[in-house]
């Protein structure tokens, strides 16, 4: 018997053979993509994403920073962790990180971490999201103006252990918030071991076949 595989997500490269924007919104695209895979060709549509960053934010005391506001599309006012997209072309996703601590916590940090990355649907978006992991906290000179869903910003410092309570209890359903709040409890118990390099490759942030899709 052979030694197993790694455990790993594998990216593959697929001919494209036609794409198309199907619909262009204020935030992200709907495409379509007609691809070659074994030996036939396959139709898909998803939501075309610029891709986005998160921030688990723990103090000295072992609590984690949470945010609360009203997400439309769900209908609920949830608690998050700190997030926001990639929405300058080339943007780098650690200085994408530290702007959204400051615009929606008011707070920078001195060290900072890859905790974990995910794509938030990958059956129906191309959305990737990095987790930063940030320490050595302190407040930005001045607050920061929020307006729309952001003007009512609730923020609550909360246990570590009392956030990985309320995900288990299934009474938190923030994507990010959840599996920040698992990694981050996982990776304590390993004394951090598991974090990544603030600069660590994002394999996951751009789709393996952008390069080689044809316009249309």
């Amino acid at each position: 018997m052979t030694d197993a595989a790694p455990l790993q997500d594998d990216a593959v490269t697929v001919e494209v053979t036609e794409t198309q924007t199907v619909f262009e919104g204020r935030v992200w695209n709907l495409r379509r993509d007609a691809f070659t895979y074994g030996e036939g060709s396959i139709v898909r549509e998803y939501v075309d994403h610029s891709g986005a960053v998160a921030v688990l934010a723990l103090d000295e005391e072992g609590r984690v920073l949470l945010i609360r506001q009203y997400r439309h599309p769900v209908g609920f006012r949830e608690w998050e962790i700190p997030a926001g997209l990639l929405d300058v072309p080339g943007e780098d996703p650690l200085e994408a990180a530290k702007r959204e601590l400051a615009e929606e916590a008011d707070l920078t940090a001195e060290r900072w971490d890859v905790l974990s990355d995910f794509f938030t649907s990958p059956g129906g978006s191309d959305e990737a999201i990095r987790i930063y992991l940030a320490r050595g906290l302190a407040a930005t000179p001045e607050a920061f103006a929020r307006t729309d869903e952001e003007a009512d910003i609730e923020v609550r410092w909360v246990a570590l252990d009392d956030v990985v309570d309320a995900v288990l209890a299934r009474k938190l359903q923030n994507p990010s918030l959840v599996i920040a709040a698992l990694a981050a409890a996982a990776g304590r118990s390993r004394e951090w071991t598991t974090l990544g390099a603030a600069d660590a490759p994002w394999p996951g942030r751009s789709r393996p076949v952008g390069a080689d899709r044809p316009q249309g």
